[in-house]
């Protein structure tokens, strides 16, 4: 098989580092080049021509769902797949519409994760189990949704936060431990600890206290 060209786009260096160490563990993958940002991220693909363009969502600059939009002008060879933590539907139909090939979460295991990447690569979209409910949707035409034109982030408020997250925020502020909203959710312990560091984050707050009493106080939740 001929090795696969990837571009990796994520604007934490120990992040990229990880997935290509991951990704490089197999024989047919190759990862060529690394961006920090969107912009990057276009600009490396223009360059080099790779097979597959990796992109964080949220990076600085321009996102991911941006550049995957705008991909086709830089390389129309090259198919953009979407990583993220976030598996609502803002995110997953939004990267639809953007052109993405293929929506892998985070928490994606190795396995998982070079098979998405091997099958975009031989034409097929790829997207991971957890958000096929919300394709599954989308082709029934059950819940109607309507992105922007230019592809950016919908949020619900203020802060940014998502829809997944106002849900967690809302656990939290009940009183609800890691494992019991991993639970409620039907996501692992891992990705709620991811979607708590970023929730407080956004906030601006360190710690759990902070988190609650600013969320309760300017009606997050």
């Amino acid at each position: 098989m001929t090795k696969i060209n990837i571009v990796l786009a994520d604007d934490h260096v120990l992040v990229r580092n990880g997935i290509k160490a991951m990704l490089e563990s197999d024989a047919d993958i190759d990862v060529i080049g690394e961006a920090g940002n969107g912009v990057e991220a276009l600009e490396t693909a223009r360059k080099l021509h790779p097979d597959i363009l990796v992109l964080d969502i949220r990076m600085p600059e321009m996102n991911g769902l941006e550049a995957a939009a705008k991909l086709g002008t830089y390389s129309p060879g090259t198919k953009a797949v979407i990583l993220s933590m976030h598996d609502s539907e803002e995110y997953v139909l939004q990267a639809l519409d953007a052109g993405a090939y293929g929506y892998l979460l985070k928490d994606t295991d190795k396995t998982e994760f070079i098979k998405a990447l091997k099958q975009v690569y031989n034409g097929n979209k790829f997207f991971s189990g957890a958000v096929s409910n919300v394709l599954a949707n989308r082709l029934l035409n059950t819940k109607p949704f309507t992105t922007s034109k230019d592809a950016t982030i919908e949020v619900d408020d203020s802060y940014s936060l998502t829809r997944k997250e106002k849900e967690i925020l809302q656990m939290i502020v009940e009183g609800k431990q890691n494992k019991q909203i991993a639970e409620a959710s039907g996501k692992s312990v891992r990705t709620i600890e991811t979607h708590r560091f970023n929730i407080m984050k956004k906030l601006g707050v360190n710690n759990a206290i902070d988190m609650v009493n600013k969320a309760v106080k300017e009606n997050l939740v």
